[in-house]
Formats: structure tokens, sequence, C-alpha cells
């Protein structure tokens, strides 16, 4: 069965960090490309970055530069997204989802596999 799973979500305050985790199962998460995406209440869901199979990253979010970071952990058949200096506008259901192009791409429709996502507060 294909799943991908996400926890490390949380409440934090303005300036802490959070790191989530996108586990995979029934598939390898190296071959595909890896995106995070997360959705505010009342808006559209939106890019975040990605990492590719080829270990490409790529920011989809400009407000999340110098911030958020991606990696991968292919002994855990996971990926991580560490989050530092979290804003309030960072409050949003995070999810990964996995693309089997092998690429990454910040449009919702190009990935097979999603996650159920966890909310992320950041608020004091």
């Amino acid at each position: 069965q294909v799943q991908l799973v996400e926890s490390g979500g949380g409440l934090v305050q303005p300036g802490g960090s959070l790191r989530l985790s996108c586990a995979a199962s029934g598939f390898t998460l190296d071959y595909y490309g890896i995106g995070w995406f997360r959705q505010a209440p009342g808006k559209e869901r939106e890019g975040v970055l990605c990492i590719s199979s080829s270990d490409g990253i790529t920011y989809y979010a400009d407000s999340v530069k110098g911030r958020f970071t991606i990696s991968r952990d292919s002994a855990k058949n996971t990926v991580y997204l560490q989050m530092n200096s979290l804003k309030p506008e960072d409050t949003a259901v995070y999810y990964c989802a996995a693309d089997a192009s092998s690429f990454c791409s910040g449009y919702v429709h190009t990935y097979d596999y999603w996650g159920q996502g966890t909310q992320v507060t950041v608020s004091s």
C-alpha cells in the first residue's frame, strides 16, 4: 500500500523551529520528486519547496528562503522539512507529496501521492 505520512507539526512560538517528517511506505522516495506544500485557512494550497530524485532543491515560496530547508534520509525512506525562524504567517497545514516524474514542480496536479497533512501553528 502506497502511503505518505507527515509528522512533527505542532504549536510553536514566533522565532521557533520545527522539523516535519514525510515517511513513505510502499514505494521508494529516492526515485520521486518530493514537494512540501502548505494550505492556510481560506487560501489555496501553495508549493513551499521540493527535492528532486537527484537532490536538486527548488524553492517555490520566496518567504521561506533562508529559513526552511529540505533533506532526505534514504535509509529511513523519509524526507524532512526543517523550519527555522518561524513566523505567524507560516501557520498552515503542511503536506508532502511525491511526483513519479522524479522532478520538482510547484503545481499540485503534477503530484501522484499525498500525505494527510500536519498542522503547524505559529503563535505566542
